[in-house]
């Protein structure tokens, strides 16, 4: 087992409270610069930092400070004729950005995608266990499961899923 040891030094003169308005400032400026090697970087993950940063926003009561149809805009960009939604523009469309997209969507009140086209994506993905893929690639994992029953739920197209075959998978 390990030894546990301090490998952090917190110098008495630190702050003590939370900055708030630091970290409202730090996230609404990110992706400003769009080449910027930090905004580049985790292209692969964007449609799930965007929900993140926006879903910290709203808690620190901050969402009005993002751009608001910027991000509606990407995210319709994102979705493929399958009726899926990508991490990024470019990529290939997944359940769990899928997922991170219906939730922003939700987080702001609007539909800008197409609903029944994502509703027809998670259910292509369902197999005949219940489980679920992420993708076309065929990976399984209870992660997408709840990924596709939120999905639908959020959508409140419940009645398209084999709810049953999921919960016994």
């Amino acid at each position: 087992m390990g030894t546990l040891q301090k490998d952090v030094i917190i110098k008495s003169g630190a702050p003590d409270t939370l900055l708030l308005e630091k970290h409202v400032d730090y996230i609404a400026s990110y992706g400003s610069k769009k080449d910027d090697y930090e905004y580049c970087m985790p292209e692969y993950l964007r449609m799930s930092g965007i929900y993140w940063g926006l879903t910290v926003m709203d808690l620190m009561g901050q969402l009005h400070r993002m751009n608001r149809e910027e991000i509606l805009t990407f995210i319709k960009s994102c979705q493929h004729e399958c009726g899926g939604i990508s991490a990024s523009i470019g990529h290939d469309p997944h359940l769990l950005y899928t997922l991170s997209a219906v939730q922003i969507l939700t987080l702001y009140d609007s539909i800008v995608i197409d609903v029944n086209k994502v509703v027809e994506y998670v259910q292509s993905l369902q197999k005949e266990d219940g489980s679920f893929a992420g993708d076309i690639w065929g990976e399984i994992d209870t992660r997408f499961s709840f990924s596709a029953v939120y999905s639908i739920l959020f959508l409140l197209k419940c009645i398209y899923l084999y709810v049953s075959l999921t919960a016994n998978y």
